[in-house]
This record gives structure tokens, sequence and C-alpha cells, in this order.
């Protein structure tokens, strides 16, 4: 009977066909392993064994929860496949019900394969093996769980996750999986939220971001009025109407990495996804625009530090995306660019004297030239200026940071301390209010009789 069980169970991955791309699953390709060693005529003991410890060593290093189950179900979840991609594209106005059906068949092989539990590896060992000194090795065999019944910290893959398992057929969660990849995507961009444009071997691809900043708009102390015109231009574009791509420039320290990077914390479960491009890798905005456009998500190009050399040609490929080109920007992407510079492109007084220069080695039409390194700034359609804080403003940002801290502390002292602080180190800035209140949390702390 157990090994009836363990044949049906290969030839239900042998059948995947949809989901065929699980097989290449660390995990899942293991499975397949201990079950073809256990289906052949003549099982080898020592190869099964292989088998199964090395099945069990893959599942102790890819789940938390060591339940097969839980991890085939996180598998089914995120996979990209012909079915998951026809329901999480914007334009997917209509079904495949041919690929439909194939997918429905996968999801019954897949919860059958599921149901691989040690004690009916054992039992089908203890058949092969009854006497001899095998039988406490076979006992002694590390064991995984059925079900583990933990939740993902994520609400929606909860939701999913539960509603499969509460079906009796898995097959009959298709109607709830074709809902879930139409609002949240499919493959990386379920997995995560935050994204970096990576090169490898020539070749650009996008990698998943498991830690990205915490950082919250709450923690942000005062901009207020600078950051409101950032968040207000997200929303609209959260919301399907038109948004313009966004340029915060201004002095080192006042926060616009930070609003960038807080916007996605505050907004990724109503489907914002943010992808950090390397000015390096500009060039490579049309193959970016091809991978994200018709997604299910909201995406923010990130480009952070923006400055260019004056020979510097990887403007042009930015410029040619904000003012568009052939391969246009789709709804589903804006860009937002953070720099310390108001001209993106470095300019110099010799381009100036050009125009007027009798130098046969001059460029002929130089005023050309310099309106375009600084028609790059004007091509986002939102810029805001964060500009360094007076000695008032910084006061406040320091006591605003010393607040959401919960210090007690003379404010007398703080303020003197923070003016001095300032003048040691980078100047006024928010970011060296917070460094300022980082040291003197940990200075009193460890001067404290208690520590």
């Amino acid at each position: 009977m157990e090994h009836s069980k363990l044949s049906s169970m290969l030839l239900a991955l042998d059948s995947l066909s949809i989901y065929r791309g699980l097989l290449e699953n660390r995990v899942i390709s293991k499975v397949k392993a201990l079950l073809t060693s256990l289906n052949k005529a003549d099982v080898v003991l020592r190869e099964a064994l292989n088998s199964y410890h090395e099945f069990y060593f893959e599942l102790a290093q890819e789940s938390a929860t060591m339940s097969l189950k839980d991890y085939i179900l996180e598998q089914i979840i995120f996979d990209e496949n012909p079915f998951t991609l026809q329901h999480q594209t914007t334009q997917s106005n209509s079904s495949n019900n041919i690929i439909e059906k194939a997918a429905a068949q996968d999801l019954t092989n897949l919860q059958l394969i599921s149901q691989l539990n040690p004690a009916l590896v054992k039992a089908n060992l203890f058949e092969l093996y009854k006497t001899g000194p095998y039988a406490t090795l076979i006992e002694g065999l590390p064991e995984w769980i059925l079900e583990s019944h933990s939740l993902n910290p994520a609400d929606h893959l909860n939701h999913i996750t539960a509603h499969i398992n509460t079906c009796t057929y898995w097959s009959d969660s298709l109607e709830e999986l074709k809902k879930f990849h139409q609002h949240y995507g499919c493959g990386l961009f379920v997995r995560y939220f935050a994204f970096v444009w990576e090169r490898a071997n020539g070749s650009g691809y996008i990698r998943g971001i498991a830690s990205p900043d915490p950082i919250t708009l709450n923690e942000l102390v005062d901009y207020q009025n600078e950051r409101s015109r950032v968040v207000e231009n997200t929303l609209q574009f959260l919301e399907g109407f038109p948004a313009n791509n966004v340029l915060l420039y201004g002095d080192r320290g006042t926060g616009k990495s930070s609003t960038v990077k807080a916007l996605l914390n505050e907004y990724h479960s109503h489907g914002l996804r943010m992808l950090e491009v390397p000015k390096a890798y500009l060039a490579d905005f049309p193959l970016i625009i091809r991978l994200l456009k018709n997604r299910a998500q909201k995406f923010i190009i990130f480009v952070d530090d923006l400055v260019f050399g004056d020979n510097e040609e990887n403007y042009t490929s930015l410029k040619a995306v904000l003012e568009g080109g052939l391969e246009s920007k789709t709804s589903n992407l804006v860009i937002y660019a953070t720099s310390n510079r108001r001209h993106l492109v470095k300019e110099y007084f010799s381009e100036r004297a050009g125009l007027q220069s009798g130098n046969h080695n001059e460029e002929v039409h130089a005023g050309d030239s310099m309106q375009e390194k600084l028609s790059l700034a004007d091509r986002f359609g939102i810029s805001v200026v964060f500009s360094s804080p007076d000695q008032k403003r910084y006061l406040k940002i320091v006591d605003g940071i010393a607040a959401q801290k919960h210090l007690t502390i003379d404010e007398e002292r703080l303020h003197r301390e923070a003016l001095q602080w300032a003048l040691w180190y980078n100047g006024r800035s928010a970011r060296t209010a917070r460094q300022f209140v980082d040291w003197i949390e940990g200075h009193d702390a460890i001067k404290s009789p208690n520590c």
C-alpha cells in the first residue's frame, strides 16, 4: 500500500505541466530523487537513505516550519508560470481555459505530493528491510511535520494560504488564485517589494531585497511641506491617476533618500514596489521597462544621488525615458531621483565662454550643448527642494527625534550639545540631528549607574 502511494506521488511530479518549473526547485527536486530511489525495482538502502537525508537537509535549509505542505503552498503562491503570468498582467481581460484546466490538474498533483510524510517513507523501507540491523537505523531517520499552521507576516499571503488550506481539493482554489495574481502579481514581485537592478556576466537582472530600509514617514521629522508634495504625487500614481516623475534635490543630509524609501514602507501593501537603479546602469532603462510594463503593481524607479560628469552619456538614456522615446514609459512606472545638485549635468565656465569664442577647437553650437545639459532637471514634472535647516529648525528636528526615542534630557543641555555637535561634525541637517541624538542616547545610557 505504501509503495503504491509513493509511486502515485512520483507520477504526480512527472505529470506537472504549468507548474513544471517547480521541478527545478531545490527541495522539490530532492523529493523527486527520494521518490525515484524508493520506486526502483531493487531498492538500495544506502541510496534511499542518502536521498532521504539530502531532501531533509534542503527542507531544513529552505523552510522555517519544516513542513513540506507549507513549503509547497509557498512555491505555488510565488511561482511564475503561464497561468500566473496570464492573470497578473494589467491587460488581462480574458482567461485561457486550456491553461486553467492544466493548472487545476497541477494543483491536484501538488496536493498529493504535499502529503508525503516520514511515516510513509519509513513504512516502505520497513517492508523491504524487515530483518537485520537496519530497523533501528530506519526508525531513527529525522522527521518533518505535515503542517505547521504558521501564518506569513504579510496579510495577503495569509489570506490565500488559508483559502487553499480550507479547500478539500486544491484545484477548487483556482478562482481565488486568479484574483490573487491579478491584484498582487506573481513571482519575484509577490515575494518582495523592494528591488535593485544588478548586472552579472554582461546581463542585467532584478534582485529582490529581503530586508529593505525600515524607515517610515512617521520617523521623519519636519520637512512636511516638501514631503507632502511627494506623498500626494505617489497617491495619485497608486490610484491610477496621472502622476509625475519627481526630482528631490538640495543639501546633503536633509532626508531626500529617506523620504523615497519611507514611501515604500508606507504604501507597499497598496501595490507599490520600488526598483533602485544605479546611475551606471541607466542605459538598461529600455530592458527594465519591458520587464515591468503591464505588471499588476506600481513601480517607482529610484535613482539615488544623481549627477553626471561632463563626458557621461548615460544621462541621454534617462532623458529619453523622462521625455518619452520609442520604448515609452508605461502607466505603472514613475521615476523618483535624488540629487544634491539642481543641475544634474556638470557645466563649466569654458562652455559659456565658447558662446563667443573664436577658438576653432570650440563647438560651433556651444549654446545648444549647454541648454541640453540644463534641461535634464526640467524634464522631471515635480522638483522639490530640501534645504539645510537654520538653527531654529535644526533644534526642532533634534527635539522631534529625541521625543520619538522618549529621551528625558534637559532641553538646554540637549540644544547646547546639539549645536556643538553640528559645529564639530557635518553642519546642520536632519541627518546630523539624528546622528547626534543616537550619540547622546548611547552616551547617557553607558554613563547611567544602572548600565
